[in-house]
């Protein structure tokens, strides 16, 4: 079988390396180097040490991914030939992505892939910086960092901080969750003799890193509250102790039930900010609807039934069933043949439960954003007119059944309120064939009511007299005044 020794260079210091890696470094007649650009290099090369580095791979790759993947490729193809020495900075398992690599293909090309151990950077980093692992770390790669991996709340150590390209990646992740000014330090060559810290504030991360491939930023654990409060974490804990012992009468005192009427009224108002088109609006009433969805689930949680992961893992694995287009392998060339795929899935997920094709619709919704949706479901099985005249008819037959009802001798009040949903039924219908959302419309149209009542009242205040004062038709040119105006 082939075989690839991996051996670990250490943080830095020839008296770092443990004796047994230094004889075989020494002794060996090539060693193959990731990089040469580590500390402990030097002195070896005094001391005899052969050597080929990959650092001209580093060159022809925008990707760090590709490089280590050639020289992967590189180490076994030679594997096959001789029996490799490959040394790498530090300890070969602490964020060595090409050791990673050589484990899982090593095996494929049937070649050995020993470990012999080395110094990790992490040692020295820790007794450098003076902190205890114990209390919650995390070590992440800066060619690969990304905001939902951030910790914010324990040490974080970010490796592979080559050069400034790299550190302004890492600032500008930070920068997310992290306000500008937050102090890091920039640690190089930690445990040898030319170990360097320097703090500096994040913006002037990508400023203050030089080409090193011993360089690593330390982030001290956050203690602000303040900066707490954008994580998620946070806001869990924040609804949890409203809901505590200790919390607020209130919270503790609401259900599922008693909630519901709060959900509806935070949902109408974040449309409501959406037609503003004032974005803090929307994050203000957005979180008041996100709100509403930690209550439920603390409540869940509180009862023993569920808890907020298993609302996001449900929504989780519903995302990733019903975009196979996105996650797996089928094809959608557009949102018409998503929305087809999202009904197919749908119905398989229900199998035989569904006995009507109209289920699933909630009697929650606002009615006329119901009969919209229950046109909509009949209409798929061809229970629809094709084109838009005769439902144009059906309005005016309702119309003119439910004046019947209010006119004459024989009024009906009882007939006229149900002639009277049927006309709004069939002008949702007139609505949906032309594309235009009923809920919206009406809306606008109250909004339109608002602006010119307003008017009205304004002009009716400038007088100096009271509504009773004025007569409909006055008013009435009140209401042609703002029409005038666009309002």
């Amino acid at each position: 079988m082939n075989r690839i020794e991996i051996l670990g260079l250490g943080a830095g210091d020839l008296e770092q390396l443990p004796v047994g890696v230094y004889k075989k470094l020494i002794q060996s007649s090539h060693v193959y180097l990731r990089t040469q650009e580590h500390p402990v290099v030097e002195d070896l090369v005094k001391e005899g040490l052969a050597y080929t580095s990959f650092d001209s791979i580093y060159e022809k790759y925008d990707q760090f991914e590709k490089v280590y993947e050639e020289i992967v490729e590189t180490l076994l193809a030679k594997a096959k030939k001789e029996q490799v020495i490959y040394a790498v900075p530090g300890h070969p398992l602490v964020a060595e992505r090409t050791v990673q690599l050589l484990l899982e293909k090593g095996p494929l090309e049937n070649t050995e892939i020993m470990i012999s151990g080395g110094q990790s950077f992490l040692d020295a980093l820790f007794q450098s910086l003076k902190i205890d692992p114990v209390e919650g770390f995390q070590l992440l790669d800066g060619t690969s960092l990304h905001t939902n991996q951030l910790q914010i709340s324990q040490h974080m150590i970010i490796g592979q901080v080559y050069d400034s390209f790299v550190a302004s990646n890492v600032k500008l992740t930070l920068m997310e969750v992290l306000p500008d000014d937050y102090d890091v330090f920039i640690v190089t060559a930690a445990g040898s003799k030319s170990e360097h810290i320097e703090k500096v504030p994040l913006f002037e991360l990508d400023r203050k890193v030089s080409l090193n491939n011993l360089t690593s930023v330390y982030v001290p654990p956050v203690t602000d509250e303040k900066i707490m409060l954008k994580q998620f974490s946070k806001l869990r804990e924040i609804i949890a102790v409203l809901r505590g012992p200790n919390g607020c009468p209130w919270d503790k005192e609401q259900t599922h039930e008693s909630l519901k009427k709060y959900l509806i009224e935070e949902t109408y108002e974040v449309i409501d900010a959406i037609n503003s088109g004032d974005i803090d609006h929307l994050i203000e009433e957005l979180g008041d609807v996100l709100l509403q969805v930690m209550l439920h689930a603390q409540i869940g949680e509180d009862d023993g039934y569920f808890a907020i992961e298993d609302v996001i893992e449900v929504l989780s694995e519903k995302m990733i069933r019903r975009h196979p287009h996105v996650f797996g392998n089928r094809t959608a060339e557009d949102s018409a043949e998503v929305v087809r795929n999202w009904q197919e899935i749908k119905k398989q997920e229900k199998g035989d439960k569904e006995e009507s094709i109209l289920d699933g619709i909630s009697m929650s919704l606002p009615n006329l954003l119901r009969a919209n949706e229950l046109q909509k479901k009949a209409s798929k099985v061809g229970f629809d007119w094709q084109e838009i005249g005769p439902a144009l008819a059906k309005v005016k037959e309702e119309f003119e059944e439910f004046e019947a009802e209010i006119t004459g001798q024989n009024k009906n009040m009882v007939n006229a309120k149900k002639e009277f949903g049927d006309i709004l039924f069939a002008f949702v219908n007139v609505a949906r064939f032309l594309k235009i959302h009923p809920e919206e419309a009406l809306f606008e149209t109250n909004e339109k009511f608002v602006r010119r009542f307003r008017y009205i009242e304004r002009k009716v205040k400038e007088s100096g007299k009271g509504f009773a004062d004025f007569s409909l038709e006055e008013l009435d040119q009140f209401w042609d005044e703002a029409k005038v105006k666009g309002l």
